[in-house]
């Protein structure tokens, strides 16, 4: 649990230290995880507030993360594309 989630974090105005510390150590497995979390907290801030540049900044990182990092080689005949490397495309494939 991260320190925004503790109880009586939600007392006081989000800091940009909050956002650091929910950006940690961020991962392509965990970076959508990391973004919302950080979009929920600073959603209430001024477009000018630190904390809220900071998590617009981190979210824009997070997001080439999640999407970027991960890359694949062709389609193999035989084999069907995995849906998450469609996602970003916007070219999903039903079955």
């Amino acid at each position: 649990m991260s320190e925004y989630e503790q109880p009586g974090r939600t007392e006081r105005e989000p800091t940009v230290e909050d956002v650091r510390q929910l950006m940690g150590a961020s991962t392509p497995h965990f970076a959508l995880q990391i973004r919302n979390r950080i979009r929920n907290l600073v959603e209430g801030l001024g477009a000018d507030h630190p904390a809220r540049r900071e998590g617009e900044r981190e979210i824009r990182r997070l997001e080439s993360i999640a999407f970027g990092a991960e890359h694949r080689g062709p389609v193999v005949e035989g084999e069907r594309a995995m849906p998450s490397g469609q996602l970003h495309r916007g070219t999903a494939q039903s079955d």
